[in-house]
């Protein structure tokens, strides 16, 4: 192995724990219960802390399935299932059997629960702008393009 290999090895290995250390801040500070709160309160909705992450993730995902928002919000299936019908019976998402199993039920936006993600968006935009206030453009588009791009890639590594 040429000593270039080695020292791009070794430079990647560095970069990856600075990157690991990363996201493990950015992971904590997003699942702080705070920061739901705190949005909700931006927002100016009623809506039960817990409930939050999922009307923001069957708006984003959905139709989606309560195993897999379950899945990707890190909760049991049964709490999930639990909570997905109390948004339902706020009349936010409504839940369909799936075309492709009928066994499955399928969470979807309401008219409703996607006006109340309207005002989420807008209130993620204003404290957005707080944070990124001081950031060069190029620096915003380098980070979002690179987000997207690690996004794709993490997808990419779940499918197989």
């Amino acid at each position: 192995m040429s000593i270039d290999k080695n020292v791009q090895d070794a430079h990647i290995s560095s970069q990856l724990k600075v990157l690991h250390g990363s996201l493990i801040s950015i992971a904590s500070a997003m699942n702080r219960p705070q920061r739901d709160e705190a949005m909700i309160r931006e927002a100016g909705i009623p809506l039960d802390r817990a409930l939050f992450p999922l009307l923001v993730g069957i708006e984003k995902l959905g139709p989606i399935g309560v195993v897999e928002i379950a899945d990707r919000v890190g909760r049991d299936y049964t709490t999930v299932s639990r909570q997905v019908s109390k948004l339902e019976e706020l009349g936010l998402v409504r839940r369909e059997s799936s075309a492709a199993d009928r066994r499955i039920r399928m969470a979807s936006i309401t008219a409703k629960g996607k006006g109340m993600t309207d005002l989420v968006d807008a209130a993620r935009e204003r404290m957005g702008r707080k944070i990124f206030a001081s950031w060069e453009q190029t620096e915003m588009d380098d980070l979002v393009r690179l987000m997207r791009k690690f996004a794709d890639a993490l997808d990419a590594l779940d499918e197989h």
